[in-house]
């Protein structure tokens, strides 16, 4: 999430000059691109973080993984809260990707 978050604050560069040049479409589609690919990263460490969270309240029998969050209670609380956060950090990011999207299209025409 951090790699996503530090390509937002890269492309306000790239935003900024497709609002001060609207005819240079090579940035718009690239920025509209890369949105895509860091939607795709973020939803991927968003699910990794689930599965380990997962892991952290309920182990695995079958390889002898232990659950800790009965002896590290408020960190699960904190580490449950980030993933809970990370989706939501998801959903906005893919309506954003969808209204670019949108206005990508809108532009054209």
């Amino acid at each position: 999430m951090s790699i996503v978050a530090g390509y937002l604050v890269l492309s306000l560069m790239f935003s900024v000059i497709t609002i001060i040049r609207p005819n240079f479409a090579i940035a718009r589609i690239l920025l509209f691109i890369f949105d895509i690919v860091v939607l795709a990263l973020a939803t991927a460490s968003a699910a990794a973080a689930a599965a380990i969270v997962y892991l952290a309240h309920n182990g695995n029998r079958k390889t002898n993984w232990q659950a800790i969050c009965q002896q590290f209670g408020h960190f699960c609380q904190k580490v449950s809260g980030a993933v809970v956060t990370s989706f939501v950090a998801v959903v906005l990011l893919m309506l954003l990707v969808l209204l670019s999207g949108f206005n990508f299209i809108l532009k054209k025409k």
